[in-house]
């Protein structure tokens, strides 16, 4: 006996039933009463709903779908796919045919024989809903395209109440669905019209669109899709939330075996087929990657993931503000190519954690950053913590802080950079006309605070000095009065360098800094502290320091850092991108002199250890923060320029006494760790590069235009200064020295002789007096111990200086030096 529908249901079934009359008109297939029996009892009903049904608009205009956007490496491999809805779109033909078959089959398999609408299927759903049974859809899929269609345009609008009605069970919905379905077969053929939905369904697990199912679930394109696989896809989307592969297996292999039975039924497959594909559990077949992306925490590169990202949404050509980027980021389907090599990050972290371990006891961690002089091109970022956003704290094996690039970027405020800092005094100098090959003061000290020397605060003649007196140490003990200047770079005289800057004025130094875009992690310039502008006891990150150490390798052009070499749209226009902004900020040859100076730390200083893996021409500088906490190499070629960190990231502490990745090390200086690291990661970032070597400074460069100095030997202190100014020097107190000569009188000059134009030359007074036993004079060949007396010297002779050092040069370099280390030699 036929089931009769209830009271409850006659509303809706009158509706419905209008409404089927109204699209059998429109469609021309179906005269009232003929055949549905009781249709003429509608009378007045029918009529009103097709004049309702026609009145709908048709105006149908699919938007650009959403779609994932992916980022490339410099080699061309994905390396993220940032996305709100993990969608790839493909053309029909890029879909495997048993794909497109399993689809069709299961949600509508006379879908190529009817119109847009399946009359068959919606008197079933009809007669079915009408007998009391639950809600059946009979949907063709021109009309689930238009439904998904009205969702996603509803979802990108952010219209929440839109989507939901989109997909609501109604009649009032389902009307205006068959409406606008007549209306898209008018306008798109059933291939468009496939090839539309199967990139809209949803797929489950975040998956929408085939392309991206087929990518999740099975590590495959949708073209390579097999009958097993297929039918698995297919057999999901109906009930994506409780029946996706790799949630619900058992549901989804359940789901699949319809699918292939329903294949068989229509004569698409054998039964041999059908059972094959029936064979391997749907579990089995998963190859789900846990990095395919959707967030930078998915990435095979999370710490570049996040920083190009940062990066982008800073870019105006992606939108007018950071919500509209983000969401062209994200929906855009955009191709982001990016100057990463991820192969060189592979290599590079292994170098690392070989030495510094992931997680070390120690606490100690490692980081290195690779640039492109001359253009800012990021090629490298690696540190040896693991990527962990849902970490509560940052540790030295889990966080997701970055410790290579600036706090803006999800990155650091950075690390105390020891004597890398010392570069900027080394450019300072040659723009003042010290030569390379010239001489620098190196008052006297030694490694213990006993030792150290002593700036006091009238030793500055600018406004970048201390009011405290400022206590300098070596790392080993020095007694010669005065230095080469390659000496004091090769093995990172502190005293010598400390001496240059207060001679070259602090304020100097650090304009040099900010030119070469030496900014701590916030953004902010170098304090003007000298120990800041000499020891770099400021923070920088590593991307910041290897960017202004590739100034020096561009031969003074300094490039702002760029991770994008370009980005095009889902339809493959390139968008205009600013250029990179480049500026020569010092001179080819004062670049050049410097590289020259910084040649000597590789070849016979403190950086020598990076020789046993790189012997190309190269020039770079190590860093040891006082207290060994984090210690540095930055070097580079004419091509890279790499900076390595080791330290403490995240407690700092003593590095002395410690046992890193199993190796014990009494103190970790710059040359011991770092500088070999460095070494290996340019033998692999050169490994296809040609040899290149550097271009050589000009010989006003290399040995200076000198002139003579003015005699001021036992003139006061005032008058001294005034005399030098006369003559086109400057004149500062340097400190006194022991001399019968009247106290307070000028009896030495550093540097002696001859200097450049400009040059602050230090001036030593006499304290009136000799303390007995007197010692014979110190002659400029024989260096004294450290603190040691000398008698004054005549004008025109080096000095020695005792209580203070001072700036300056001389030409040609005597044969006196430094005495031979007592302890080790480091930056």
């Amino acid at each position: 006996m036929p089931v009769r529908p209830d009271r409850a249901s006659m509303p809706h079934l009158m509706s419905l039933l209008a409404a089927f009359v109204a699209v059998s008109v429109g469609l021309g297939v179906l005269a009232a009463g003929v055949f549905i029996p009781g249709v003429g009892a509608l009378g007045s009903v029918a009529s009103k709903s097709v004049k309702a049904f026609e009145s709908i608009p048709d105006d149908f205009e699919p938007q650009a779908l959403a779609q994932q956007s992916r980022i490339y490496d410099a080699d061309n491999k994905v390396i993220a796919t940032p996305y709100d809805q993990n969608r790839i779109i493909v053309k029909l033909s890029k879909v495997a045919p048993i794909m497109q078959q399993a689809q069709v089959a299961i949600e509508d398999d006379r879908f190529f024989d009817h119109g847009p609408i399946d009359i068959r299927g919606t008197f079933r759903a009809f007669f079915n809903n009408a007998s009391g049974n639950a809600t059946q859809g009979g949907s063709s899929i021109t009309q689930q395209y238009v439904k998904l269609t009205l969702q996603e345009e509803a979802l990108q609008k952010g219209d929440e109440a839109a989507a939901a009605e989109a997909v609501s069970v109604n009649y009032a919905r389902k009307l205006r669905e068959m409406r606008l379905a007549m209306h898209v077969e008018e306008t798109m053929t059933k291939r468009q019209i496939l090839e539309g939905y199967m990139n809209l369904a949803y797929y489950g697990d975040l998956a929408y669109g085939i392309e991206a199912a087929a990518v999740h679930y099975f590590n495959v394109h949708a073209s390579d899709l097999n009958l097993s696989q297929a039918a698995t896809l297919a057999g999901v989307v109906q009930s994506p939330g409780t029946s996706d592969p790799h949630n619900y297996p058992e549901i989804a292999e359940r789901r699949r075996n319809t699918v292939l039975d329903r294949m068989q039924e229509l004569g698409l497959i054998s039964a041999a087929e059908s059972a094959a594909a029936k064979k391997p559990t749907v579990k089995s077949m998963l190859r789900i990657r846990n990095s395919e992306g959707g967030t930078c925490a998915r990435s095979p590169e999370p710490f570049f993931c996040q920083y190009a990202m940062e990066y982008m949404l800073g870019l105006k050509a992606l939108g007018a503000n950071r919500a509209e980027r983000l969401l062209n980021i994200n929906r855009g389907g955009l191709r982001i190519h990016t100057t990463l090599h991820s192969d060189w990050q592979t290599e590079i972290f292994r170098t690392l954690t070989a030495q510094v371990p992931t997680g070390d006891p120690s606490g100690v961690g490692a980081a290195a950053a690779v640039v492109e002089p001359g253009t800012g091109k990021l090629l490298a970022m690696v540190q040896t913590s693991e990527f962990d956003w849902t970490a509560k704290e940052s540790s030295v094996a889990k966080t997701s802080q970055s410790w290579v690039v600036p706090q803006k970027y999800k990155g650091t405020l950075g690390f105390p950079i020891g004597s890398t800092a010392k570069i900027y005094t080394i450019v300072t100098a040659l723009e003042k006309g010290w030569p390379v090959n010239g001489q620098v003061p190196a008052p006297p000290a030694g490694p213990t605070q006993a030792a150290a020397h002593a700036f006091p605060p009238n030793s500055y003649h600018d406004a970048c000095g201390s009011g405290d007196t400022w206590y300098v140490r070596n790392d080993y003990t020095t007694t010669a009065p005065v230095m080469d200047f390659r000496t004091a770079t090769a093995n990172s005289v502190n005293t010598a360098f400390a001496a240059s800057m207060i001679a070259l004025g602090g304020c100097e130094v650090q304009k040099t800094m900010t030119k070469m875009g030496l900014l701590d992690g916030a953004g902010k310039v170098t304090e003007p502290a000298p120990s800041s502008l000499v020891l770099g006891s400021g923070s920088v990150p590593p991307l910041t320091l290897a960017n202004s150490y590739a100034t020096l390798a561009a031969d003074g052009k300094y490039c702002d850092i760029n991770p994008i070499e370009s980005i095009e749209t889902a339809n493959g226009k390139k968008i205009k991108l600013p250029a990179t902004k480049c500026k020569q900020v010092i001179s080819q040859d004062v670049a050049r002199g410097t590289t020259e100076l910084l040649k000597g730390v590789l070849t016979n200083g403190t950086g020598t250890k990076a020789r046993a893996y790189f012997n190309r021409p190269a020039a770079g500088k190590t860093g040891t923060h006082e207290g060994h906490q984090q210690s540095w190499f930055v070097g580079y070629t004419p091509q890279f320029a790499t900076a390595v960190y080791v330290g403490t990231p995240i407690s700092a502490h003593s590095m002395d006494g410690i046992s890193i990745g199993g190796r014990y090390y009494p103190r970790v200086f710059g040359g011991d760790i770092a500088a070999p690291l460095w070494g290996q990661i340019m033998a692999e970032v050169s490994a296809d590069s040609p040899w290149v070597d550097f271009k050589a400074p000009s010989a006003a460069v290399l040995y200076g235009n000198l002139s003579p100095l003015p005699g001021v030997i036992g003139m006061s202190l005032a008058n001294a200064i005034s005399t030098l100014q006369a003559n086109g020097f400057q004149g500062f107190y340097l400190g006194t020295q022991n001399s019968t000569a009247p106290a307070g009188t000028v009896v030495a000059t550093a540097p002696s002789g001859r200097a450049a134009k400009g040059t602050a030359v230090g001036l030593y007074t006499s304290t009136g007096f000799v303390p007995a036993p007197p010692r014979p004079p110190t002659s400029p060949s024989s260096p004294s111990t450290p603190g040691s007396p000398t008698s004054p010297s005549t004008p025109g002779s080096p000095t020695s200086p005792s209580t203070s050092g001072g700036g300056g040069i001389t030409s040609p370099p005597p044969s006196n030096g430094p005495t031979t280390p007592t302890g080790t030699s480091t930056g």
